[in-house]
């Protein structure tokens, strides 16, 4: 159901409850999301983004139900991921001849996943498009995820359209960020950018910086997936700063695979000689292979320093630590401490590997980590709580 957001702008997506899984198994949506469309309606009507393909007919006939479709004077697409684009070909087969606003790479995409050659209109920085009361501006938001992203901001409404800017993976009905559950949606686009945006977090610094030097009076920001922001709307451009600032609080996040609870043991007490000796700092304890990985990368974005384990297996660490392990490295956190762990039966390679992939991954070794033998006795468990001590000194 369309649903008004300001007297010229409604908005025509689609709320995907049933979504768990996204970019593949890539990332996790527990909370569902939403595929944000909008429809302006001014002198001229523009028709920005569509949803995701499995719901084209579905979309198309809604809008039909919302506008005759030939009134679309103009469609801005800002982003062409098949979740944004790929209702695209189908509400083209109604009106194939109306102008297509995008940057330049975002046309060499579409016509990438389409292969139709339609009425394209490539855009930049400072482009506009007058629609009588209001007028678009384009600004391009490039690598925010994707090399044809952009931003379009419509003055008099005084709205930001950021596409996968500043949105969440969470499905409302209720649309606005002040009838959502505050806690909730600040954790969903927490997730969001940790999972999608921080490996990109230089440019979210320069593409913030410039949205500000712009001085645009801003009410609402709209994006793609999830809430609009309405109610102080540049909170989450305040907090995006803070993101992509090497963020970090007084955390340490502990995550492990273990074969025979040999790993988990040592990371329990390794987490007892932490909070013993740093009570106020936050420890969490985390299994790789039972906790979602999307939700252990935002708790390892969160901390100070990260420690991870693992079984010696086949003279190499587990294949669930080594996925996690690449996810870290491809995210490209900055300005974090990390230590390995782990039991061995007999080769104890785990430790040494599991060092060079975090220093591969951008991370600081705090030391040489630490390594049990066989299953861990009241001694070795000892070892393992003092290491935890000595490693609370060496991050204070």
């Amino acid at each position: 159901m369309a649903k008004q957001i300001t007297k010229k702008v409604t908005w025509v997506g689609k709320v995907d409850w049933e979504l768990t899984r996204f970019h593949g198994d890539e990332y996790s949506t527990h909370r569902g999301s939403s595929y944000n469309s909008y429809l302006i309606r001014d002198t001229k009507t523009v028709l920005i983004d569509t949803v995701w393909l499995p719901y084209d007919r579905e979309f198309v006939s809604r809008l039909k139900q919302e506008i005759d479709l030939k009134q679309i004077d103009y469609i801005v697409m800002q982003h062409n991921e098949v979740d944004h684009s790929g209702a695209l070909p189908e509400l083209m087969r109604e009106i194939p001849d109306v102008p297509i606003y995008c940057t330049k790479k975002g046309e060499a995409i579409i016509r990438g996943h389409y292969h139709q050659d339609w009425n394209f209109v490539n855009v930049k920085t400072g482009d506009t498009l007058e629609l009588g009361e209001t007028t678009l501006t384009f600004i391009e938001a490039t690598m925010l995820h994707w090399p044809d992203t952009m931003f379009t901001y419509m003055s008099g409404e005084n709205i930001l359209f950021s596409n996968d800017g500043f949105g969440q993976h969470y499905a409302t009905e209720s649309l606005f960020n002040d009838a959502v559950d505050r806690c909730e949606l600040m954790y969903e686009a927490e997730k969001y950018y940790v999972n999608i945006l921080n490996l990109y977090s230089p440019m979210v610094t320069k593409k913030v910086q410039q949205l500000l030097a712009m001085n645009l009076p801003i009410s609402m920001i709209c994006p793609s997936h999830g809430v609009i922001w309405r109610e102080n709307p540049m909170q989450i451009v305040e907090q995006y700063q803070r993101w992509a600032d090497a963020y970090q609080e007084d955390q340490v996040t502990i995550v492990y695979d273990t074969m025979w609870q040999s790993t988990r043991k040592m990371a329990e007490a390794i987490a007892q000689g932490l909070r013993e000796a740093a009570p106020q700092t936050t420890v969490k304890v985390l299994n790789i292979t039972r906790d979602d990985k999307n939700d252990v990368l935002t708790e390892i974005f969160r901390s100070k320093a990260v420690l991870v384990g693992s079984p010696t297996i086949n003279y190499g660490h587990s294949f669930a630590i080594a996925g996690l392990l690449e996810m870290m490295k491809g995210l490209k956190f900055k300005k974090k401490k990390a230590a390995a762990f782990g039991s061995y039966g007999w080769s104890g390679d785990a430790v040494k590997q599991i060092n060079a992939l975090l220093q591969e991954g951008g991370f600081e070794l705090v030391n040489d980590g630490i390594a049990k033998l066989w299953v861990p006795d009241d001694e070795a468990l000892t070892d393992c709580v003092e290491y935890g001590r000595q490693l609370a000194q060496a991050l204070s």
